[in-house]
């Protein structure tokens, strides 16, 4: 088989055939330029939204702390602006930290002109003597401040120092299912003389000025004439203010009808409407109804007060979910409690 001459080199007859040469031929020049300044223009951008990221962060944060204590209006049931009846929630055992959220909640809404009412949702076994007292007074006074309307709406249970927020309204709602009542004070505290001497080898000493100084005292037994003194100077003063609270604040009772009731007993609603405790059973409905019906007003947009999210409020959360054994969790744990709280042993 031959070659074709026009497309193929042949040697003549006679030569040796040359040898192949190759050329090597030098590799393609990178374009490195291009790539290093792209690069640099990633890095930058990705540094530039770190830093964009992080300063917004920054002002999350900054902004969210300021707001600490501001509360936003959840619409419970719509209506005009301009006619509102706000709803403040009282919950769970109280506390000074409830007492003091409870201010900021009728601050704001005595700063609201358009605020012509308020409803305190109580949902509480009570709690504290002071900041029971303290919610009690800060009702009383948003009334004389403002005077507009205030109605006690009862879920649940709403007992001692719950029931002793609620007299403060104008008219007190209970739901069907209410216990309410357990009108008195409860005293207690920790004796952890034995454990700290037989099992914790501890053996504490006390040097006091006078013998009533640490009546009652976590390192010794409490006697007969400490519960005397015990009952005669906490117990009788925050029970006859109990009394009187509910007496001048519920036009229809008296303070001997108040006596009868105060003795611990828990009440249902059908008591409590019996006994005068209460003015009304029914549901929120039905509380809002009777604040519009106070406040004068047919149509009434309802708001719930809630507070946003705040770095503030997130870090106490933070640092009250953690257990820290100093000085004054001690004291808090050890110290005598004086509630006005309803109780199961």
């Amino acid at each position: 088989m031959g070659f074709d001459q026009n497309d193929n080199f042949s040697v003549p007859p006679g030569q040796p055939e040359p040898e192949p040469v190759y050329v090597q031929q030098a590799p393609p020049k990178k374009r490195t330029g291009w790539k290093v300044f792209w690069a640099i223009v990633i890095i930058l951008s990705v540094l530039a939204n770190i830093i964009f990221f992080m300063a917004l962060i920054g002002m999350v944060a900054v902004f969210a702390t300021t707001q600490d204590g501001i509360f936003t209006e959840d619409i419970i049931v719509a209506g005009p602006a301009a006619t509102k009846i706000a709803v403040i929630n009282l919950q769970d055992l109280i506390d000074d930290e409830t007492a003091e959220d409870i201010y900021k909640q009728i601050k704001r809404a005595s700063e609201d002109e358009n605020v012509k009412g308020l409803i305190i949702r109580v949902n509480s076994p009570g709690g504290t003597v002071a900041a029971s007292d303290r919610i009690n007074q800060e009702i009383l006074k948003y009334k004389d401040e403002t005077e507009k309307p205030v109605v006690a709406f009862m879920q649940d249970i709403a007992t001692s120092g719950g029931y002793y927020a609620s007299v403060a309204a104008d008219k007190i709602v209970a739901e069907p299912t209410i216990i309410t009542g357990s009108i008195g004070v409860i005293f207690g505290h920790f004796v952890i003389r034995e454990l700290l001497e037989e099992k914790l080898g501890i053996e504490p000493v006390i040097i006091k000025s006078g013998e009533k100084k640490d009546w009652p005292s976590p390192f010794s037994e409490t006697t007969d004439a400490q519960r005397r003194y015990i009952e005669r100077k906490l117990i009788t003063p925050a029970y006859e203010r109990f009394v009187r609270i509910v007496a001048d604040q519920r036009a229809e009772l008296s303070a001997d009808d108040v006596r009868q009731l105060a003795d611990g007993s828990i009440y249902n609603a059908d008591e409590a409407l019996e006994n005068k405790m209460i003015d009304q059973i029914g549901y929120l409905d039905d509380a809002i109804e009777t604040a519009k019906e106070l406040a004068g007003v047919e149509k009434a947009r309802v708001v719930e007060y809630k507070e946003p999210f705040s770095f503030a409020s997130f870090l106490r959360s933070g640092q009250s979910s953690r257990l820290k054994i100093d000085k004054t969790t001690l004291y808090e744990f050890t110290k005598p409690q004086l509630l006005y709280l309803w109780t199961i042993d």
